[in-house]
């Protein structure tokens, strides 16, 4: 019974066994079957999206194969266009040269036929000429029969009675014209300038910068001077100024080339005096303030200089140191005041000659603005103010006005010549310098000499006031490259011989002349 039982038990659990296993497998099946169709199912879809997406590539290659068919058609368009006018154009070219070729062809038959003209006329004038030549001849043949003179004899007898009457009435036209041009250019030039020397009325007071100080008592003297001389080195070195202390009572002596400095020196000095207090810092701060003073001072009286000449637009550079030539004298003559004057001088004769008034007294009052920095800049003065009028913007002929006033440049213009006349006018007229007539000739004698003592020197001439000399010399005894040497001889001993204010312009000149008689 319980071996029954164990085998029944044993046969169920047996089935049971089998039962799951086959249940299992069922199972197993059913799942492959399933992963089967998914898998047939995403192939499916995986080759109906790679057909769509061949299918999109396939559409949009033929979509850029047809835009790019579309680009080469339009090109090849477009080069066919080209093409089309480039034939136009080289079609057009050709019938162009050929109407040229037809017109050349045309124009070298007319030349033939012109030039078979022309020698039928050439023949025909030929033939006449001969023709006349001989009747010519005949009539020549004829008068020489009648007058008993050949044709050359007639014709040169018939010449120098023209010649002669010509030359006679051209000789006494040319004295003519001469005797009349001369004394009305004479004339003329002679009341232009008397009426603008009576008409300038402006007085005249020499001036001399100031070079000394007067001091209220000799103490001052040991305080200008400062302990171990601090105080009058700090003096010097802060306006450029010499102080000479010497013996002289009550005095201090001002020496600079520079008058500007020297009258900067002696305010600021004059200052301290009256302030008292004089040591190195106080000296700088006065020398200062007396320069920013100053500053403005030398335009008020550049601008003052202008309002009196009625001249405008200047630049203020240009009236500032116009302001200084009030501290700069020429022969004892203040150079503002002859400025002025040969201002008022050219405006005068400009007016009688009917030139530009206003331009002529800018030119006058500007002529010596050099000398204002002539003592900082190498040079003569007249170039230097031309240089300064070019920068600040003065136009041509007042530029040039002023670089010719002193021959340094050949006068070219009206107003060049004017300037030179009022220049001479101010400086010459009485009491326009101190310098006595019998030192002013000496002093052109001496120049004379100096030039006159070389070998080969045969005249001399001192002109321009003595600013200019001209040496005459053999061109017998001096050939022309010891012409160079000769003149700077003449400058070198002229520097070392004399004294004079600014400088001497040394000209030589060489003259080669050819002399035949006949007989």
């Amino acid at each position: 019974m319980s071996v029954e039982i164990i085998l029944i038990a044993l046969s169920g659990v047996v089935a049971g066994a089998g039962g799951g296993y086959l249940l299992h497998q069922y199972i197993a099946s059913k799942r492959l079957e399933g992963a089967k169709d998914l898998a047939d199912r995403i192939l499916d879809e995986a080759r109906k999206d790679a057909q769509a997406e061949r299918k999109e590539y396939m559409l949009q290659a033929q979509d850029e194969i047809l835009e790019l068919k579309r680009e080469m058609q339009a090109e090849f368009k477009d080069r066919e266009r080209e093409m089309g006018r480039r034939e136009a154009k080289a079609q057009e070219r050709e019938e162009r040269l050929e109407n040229k070729v037809e017109k050349l062809n045309q124009k070298d038959s007319e030349l033939v036929a012109l030039e078979k003209r022309l020698s039928r006329q050439e023949r025909q004038l030929a033939e006449q000429e001969a023709l006349l030549e001989g009747q010519a001849e005949e009539q020549r043949r004829k008068l020489e029969e009648i007058s008993g003179l050949t044709a050359e004899e007639a014709r040169r007898r018939l010449l120098d009675e023209i010649e002669s009457q010509t030359r006679h009435d051209a000789a006494r036209m040319i004295r003519q014209i001469e005797v009349e041009a001369s004394e009305t250019a004479d004339r003329k030039a002679k009341d232009i300038l008397a009426s603008a020397v009576q008409r300038y009325a402006g007085d005249f007071v020499g001036e001399n910068t100031v070079a000394t100080v007067t001091l209220p008592s000799e103490d001052m003297k040991g305080r200008i001077i400062g302990r171990e001389g601090r105080n009058i080195r700090a003096l010097e070195a802060a306006t450029g100024v010499d102080l000479i202390i010497d013996d002289t009572p009550e005095t201090v002596v001002l020496s600079a080339f520079s008058p500007l400095r020297r009258q900067i020196a002696k305010l600021s000095l004059e200052r301290l005096i009256s302030d008292g207090r004089i040591h190195p810092a106080r000296i700088e701060d006065v020398v200062k303030k007396v320069e920013q003073e100053m500053d403005v001072k030398l335009r008020e009286i550049g601008e003052q200089a202008t309002f009196d000449v009625g001249v405008h637009g200047i630049h203020p550079d240009i009236i500032r140191l116009l302001g200084q030539l009030q501290y700069r004298t020429s022969f004892s003559q203040n150079v503002l005041q002859h400025s002025l004057e040969v201002a008022s001088l050219c405006g005068i004769m400009a007016a009688e000659l009917n030139l530009d008034v206003k331009k002529a007294k800018r030119a006058g009052l500007l002529h010596d603005i050099g000398k204002a920095v002539d003592h900082e800049v190498e040079g003569p003065h007249a170039l230097i103010g031309a240089d300064l009028a070019k920068k600040y913007g003065e136009s041509k002929d007042i530029i040039h006005a002023i670089a010719a006033h002193h021959e340094d440049t050949a006068p070219t213009t009206p107003l060049a010549v004017l300037v030179q006349a009022a220049d001479s006018l101010s400086g010459a007229r009485p009491g326009a310098r101190k310098e006595l007539l019998e030192n002013y000739v000496k002093r052109l004698e001496e120049l004379e000499g100096i030039a006159t003592g070389f070998e080969g020197v045969s005249k001399a001439y001192a002109i321009q006031a003595g600013r200019e000399i001209r040496v005459m010399v053999d061109s017998d005894k001096v050939d022309d490259d010891q012409t160079h040497i000769l003149c700077k001889d003449i400058a070198k001993r002229i520097e070392e011989n004399l004294t004079y204010p600014g400088q001497i312009r040394v000209t030589l000149i060489r003259e080669r002349r050819a002399v035949g008689y006949a007989k």
